[in-house]
């Protein structure tokens, strides 16, 4: 598995974050809410990760309170 491309934890089963964020047309913050979501507990560094996540979703959710 070429690293660049498909890392370990890009991977895990048979779906790729890239591939559901494209297929349902998630705006980039939704995209990297589920990007961190799925890769955090397969890095080694799942804290970092779900903060990274954590984040991402309050700047999504404040975009939409503000009807972005």
């Amino acid at each position: 598995m070429n690293t660049v491309d498909h890392p370990v934890h890009y991977n895990k089963g048979s779906i790729e974050a890239i591939n559901i964020i494209e297929d349902w047309d998630l705006n980039f913050s939704v995209g990297n809410v589920i990007k961190y979501m799925l890769r955090a507990p397969h890095k080694g560094e799942e804290l970092e990760d779900l903060e990274k996540a954590k984040w991402y979703l309050e700047r999504h959710i404040e975009n939409v309170k503000k009807g972005k």
